[in-house]
């Protein structure tokens, strides 16, 4: 098994303190939640398209994670400690290929399970995150390339190493980056929400076996790839009822 990035850290002489850490942290959360915020409200207000909010996240996730190579650079620490590593690409896209099915069923079933239980799931994607036309299709394939890169190097690699260490506790690292993530997909309604956070969850648990966030950016992009690219041109060409 690879070594945990987390492991790998601690094991390293070189970083920041784990107040400097804490800073960092602070400054970070500090550019992110403001605008998952703004954005849930200009959601409900119904005043985004998908052209408008495509180009934002794109922007935003690359300037976050410019933010986090910046951190590194600054605190000489390697790439390979958020798992940015080649090693052994074509094996860890392939158990990103294998695990995918079984995450994403345990989550699906979950969200099912909540629905249920009387919480809130919508059937489908929002009409904010259905593209129309090639152009708007060819946006949207860039768009969940860039998030399934940027989401978990954010969450995953940078998150989850920074809390580790201000927390000193993994686990607890995993719950809170694991919430931090589902706090974004509110418009997924609550059942949904929690899902996310489980799902986040078991990219983190792939993340930490891995030791290479190549598994999970593969399974995030294909989870990503159905829902916003896939499912949108299946209810434009078979529309049901």
């Amino acid at each position: 098994m690879p070594d945990s990035p987390i492991q790998s850290s601690s094991d390293s002489c070189v970083g920041a303190t784990r107040r400097a850490q804490l800073i960092e942290v602070g400054v970070f959360l500090f550019l992110v939640l403001p605008s998952v915020v703004v954005s849930l409200f200009a959601i409900r207000r119904g005043s985004l398209n998908f052209p408008t909010i495509a180009a934002s996240i794109i922007l935003r996730d690359l300037a976050l994670v410019a933010l986090i190579l910046y951190f590194l650079w600054h605190n000489r620490e390697p790439r390979a400690l958020i798992g940015w590593s080649a090693r052994n690409a074509g094996r860890e896209v392939l158990a990103g290929l294998l695990l995918y099915l079984p995450v994403a069923f345990a989550a699906g079933a979950l969200a099912w399970a909540l629905r249920e239980m009387g919480l809130s799931l919508p059937s489908g994607p929002p009409d904010f995150l259905r593209p129309h036309g090639a152009g708007e299709t060819a946006l949207a394939v860039g768009l969940v390339a860039v998030v399934a890169v940027a989401e978990e190097t954010i969450f995953r690699g940078y998150l989850i190493r920074r809390f580790a260490a201000i927390t000193g506790s993994t686990p607890a690292a995993v719950v809170i980056s694991a919430v931090i993530f589902s706090l974004g997909h509110g418009y997924e309604g609550s059942a949904g929400l929690i899902a996310v956070g489980f799902l986040g969850a078991l990219y983190a648990l792939v993340y930490l076996w891995r030791g290479s966030l190549i598994a999970p950016i593969t399974m995030h992009f294909l989870q990503n790839f159905l829902g916003l690219v896939v499912a949108p041109w299946i209810l434009r060409h078979f529309p049901q009822g």
